[in-house]
């Protein structure tokens, strides 16, 4: 199955401090579409997971293919996703069109710090159709249908924006850690002149 893409950083990093440089943006992209209105999402700590329906069954994979998935955690997703009723609800809304939901799995024993959650669980952030990301609304109203939450929208609003909420060291919005920081994308899905997806993390462990 396809990998997710990494998120680039937002800034270019000194090569001394290792600090990322401020308003010196890693891509002319960003900087060029930086005034223009992003949607930021919370950026949760945590570890990669996608779901994938190949038209016929779902499969559940890390951040790569050979990654391997806590064991408490898969037996969550298998209670969310698994099962005959579950593979039913991926061809009701689906058919055989194959599909990757791409999320995170957090809670104790996952991230470093102080845990969202006692429990591992799994918050959905983005869905992929077609080689197609789906806008904000969809992946919302995917979520519902599985019944799974999914990262909340935190910032509508400029790079600038962005970075003044994540420089205020938030806390999540989804459990009683601190917040890692926001991933942002253009308010209307971009894909830059190499044909990659417009995205860029910041985070808080950055300032």
């Amino acid at each position: 199955m396809k990998e997710y893409h990494k998120i680039k950083n937002i800034f270019k990093r000194d090569e001394k401090t290792k600090k990322l440089i401020e308003n010196r943006f890693a891509d002319p992209t960003i900087e060029f579409l930086k005034d223009l209105p992003w949607e930021f999402t919370e950026k949760i700590d945590g570890t990669n997971i996608r779901v994938g329906w190949d038209g016929h069954r779902v499969n559940f994979y890390g951040r790569t293919d050979n990654a391997q998935i806590p064991v408490r955690l898969m037996n969550r997703l298998l209670e969310l996703f698994g099962g005959d009723a579950n593979e039913q609800l991926f061809e009701q809304k689906f058919g055989n069109k194959p599909v990757m939901l791409i999320g995170e799995g957090y809670g104790a024993g996952i991230q470093k710090g102080g845990a969202y959650s006692r429990e591992q669980e799994f918050v959905l952030f983005d869905v992929l159709i077609d080689d197609m990301y789906l806008m904000r609304d969809s992946v919302f109203d995917i979520a519902t249908y599985f019944g799974v939450p999914a990262v909340p929208v935190v910032v509508v609003g400029t790079i600038q924006e962005g970075v003044d909420y994540v420089k205020s060291s938030p806390m999540s919005l989804i459990g009683t850690a601190m917040s890692e920081g926001l991933v942002g994308r253009p308010k209307f899905e971009l894909l830059d002149r190499r044909g990659e997806r417009v995205i860029v993390k910041i985070r808080v462990c950055d300032f």
